[in-house]
Order: structure tokens, then C-alpha cells, then sequence
């Protein structure tokens, strides 16, 4: 897969956030609920100050490598005096040094795809935090672009 190394500053992210694990669907599983009860309930709609319409799925607090568990965040970018209601919580993406794919396609599909190919990569990985950005650029989720950036040391 190709890739190309970016160097980003910090980002502030607001929206919902659970321990998963990626072992027997597990994290597939409630990373889809997650985006449900996000875009289903509406909760995006009740953060202030969003820097634009792009979607954020953050993977952080990793406990080791890919296989144990972690938090997985869905939401949005916002600005730093950001205002949200619970459930929702504020989490921080570190600035540093990212791997950063571009994909395209169905939204669960192709991320899926990814990811697993992405477990097989000599990449030499951070696991600090790592994000997908969901660009919205059409409402057709079978052909979305999505930017995926992976911490590296």
C-alpha cells in the first residue's frame, strides 16, 4: 500500500468513545455500533465549534500492539474551546509523525480492508493514536474518500 510521511499538530476530537479489542469481530462489532448511536442519535449535532464536516474514528490507549485493546473514538475536529454534552468526551490526537494513506470506497468495507492489510506492513509503528478522516465529499458511503493516518516513530 502506498503511503506517504506527514508531519501534523495536535487535534482536539469530541465524540464517543469505547474499549474494544480486535479479536473475533469484537472491535468491527462495536465500532459499528458506536457510529451507529453517533450518526443515529445525532450526537455529532450537539458539538459546538466543529472545524468542518469531516467525520474522525480515532484509535488510541493502546495497551500494546494491534491485538490488545484499546479505545476507539468516533466524532469530529473541533476547535480547542469546543462545548459538548455527555456522553460525549474530548480526546487529543498527538502531533508527530504519521503515515498517511488515502483509500476509497464503501465506508465499512474498505476501511476493513485496510486495516488488515495494514497488520501485515513492516511499518514501524507508534500505536499512540491512530485516525481515519472520513472527507464526506459525497453522500454515496459505497464511494468515500477516506485519508488514514497511522503514528510511526
Amino acid at each position: 500500500m502506498n503511503y506517504e510521511i506527514v508531519n501534523l499538530k495536535e487535534k482536539q476530537v469530541v465524540g464517543l468513545v469505547k474499549e474494544t479489542i480486535n479479536s473475533n469481530n469484537k472491535s468491527m462489532r462495536d465500532i459499528g455500533m458506536l457510529w451507529e448511536e453517533f450518526l443515529g442519535k445525532e450526537h455529532w449535532k450537539n458539538i459546538e465549534n466543529r472545524k468542518n464536516n469531516k467525520s474522525i474514528g480515532l484509535y488510541m490507549d493502546y495497551q500494546g500492539d494491534f491485538t490488545q485493546p484499546f479505545n476507539f473514538l468516533c466524532g469530529c475536529e473541533v476547535n480547542k474551546n469546543a462545548q459538548f454534552k455527555l456522553p460525549l468526551v474530548s480526546k487529543t490526537i498527538q502531533g508527530g509523525r504519521y503515515a498517511k494513506f488515502i483509500i476509497s470506497g464503501d465506508v465499512k468495507a474498505s476501511v476493513g480492508k485496510f486495516w488488515l492489510k495494514l497488520w501485515k506492513m513492516n511499518l514501524d509503528r507508534k500505536y499512540s493514536c491512530d485516525f481515519e478522516e472520513y472527507q464526506n465529499n459525497t453522500k454515496d458511503m459505497q464511494n468515500q474518500e477516506i485519508h488514514i493516518y497511522i503514528s510511526i516513530n
